[in-house]
């Protein structure tokens, strides 16, 4: 999986995309880039789940940005509603114990402490469901497809899936060692985004494989089934 998803940015007319990803990431602080660049993350689920083995291109932008907005939609619903409730639950405990005070006032406290530090898992749980949610709309192509349980259960709860969100923090150390080098000059720092835009892509092929062998609930005609199909449809030529 490591090596297949390392290798993929790099297949076909790789240096046009990687260009392209690099100057969008540049330019991300300027909010619709970083959209497209997240649009064309989804569009790389899609093409992994559907059967196709070279990255796709950047064309039709309309549609890249939609799906940039609607992966961003989905990345702050699965991140900002627990870390929002999960604060709520810290200050209430919090609270509480200052209220009440003496020993059971300190047990609470020690309670706060605990969930305070239980931030940590919390964190992890947001990364290991964020990519699932991401890869059941590329499937789909429905929004509502991202809180879908009985579409996300097959990979949540499998060792595929684990081990393909485990192998991108391997990607993003060695990421982060080849920034740490670039940033050292002016043009190596210029070269970070590209660098960074080609991790992103490999990770991403890592996630939707892992979706796709796992998950047997994609319906056909889906975006990401669709473009496999279309694959499986060209036969060679009579």
């Amino acid at each position: 999986m490591l090596e297949d998803g390392l290798s993929y940015p790099i297949r076909g007319d790789w240096i046009g995309r990687i260009v392209i990803g690099g100057i969008l990431g540049l330019l991300s602080v300027l909010v619709i880039p970083a959209f497209l660049i997240v649009g064309y993350l989804v569009r790389v689920l899609e093409r992994t789940i559907g059967g196709d083995e070279v990255p796709p291109e950047f064309t039709d932008w309309g549609e890249l940005l939609t799906k940039g907005v609607i992966g961003t939609i989905i990345t702050l619903a699965y991140t900002v509603i627990p870390v929002v409730v999960y604060a709520v639950v810290v200050g209430v405990v919090s609270g509480t114990g200052g209220a009440v005070g003496g020993d059971v006032g300190a047990l609470v406290g020690v309670v706060g402490l605990l969930l305070a530090l239980a931030f940590i898992p919390v964190l992890f749980l947001i990364y290991y469901a964020v990519p699932a949610a991401l890869s059941a709309y590329a499937a789909r192509g429905e929004l509502s497809a991202a809180f879908d349980p009985e579409l996300l259960k097959p990979a949540l709860f499998s060792t595929e899936y684990l081990v393909a969100v485990l192998m991108p923090i391997v990607v993003a150390v060695v990421m982060w060692i080849a920034t740490a080098l670039l940033a050292v000059t002016v043009v190596g720092l210029l070269l970070v985004p590209f660098v960074q835009f080609y991790g992103q892509v490999a990770v991403f092929r890592m996630f939707g494989s892992a979706f796709a062998s796992v998950n047997d609930r994609i319906e056909d005609g889906s975006p990401g089934r669709a473009a496999g199909a279309a694959d499986d449809d060209v036969g060679p030529a009579v």
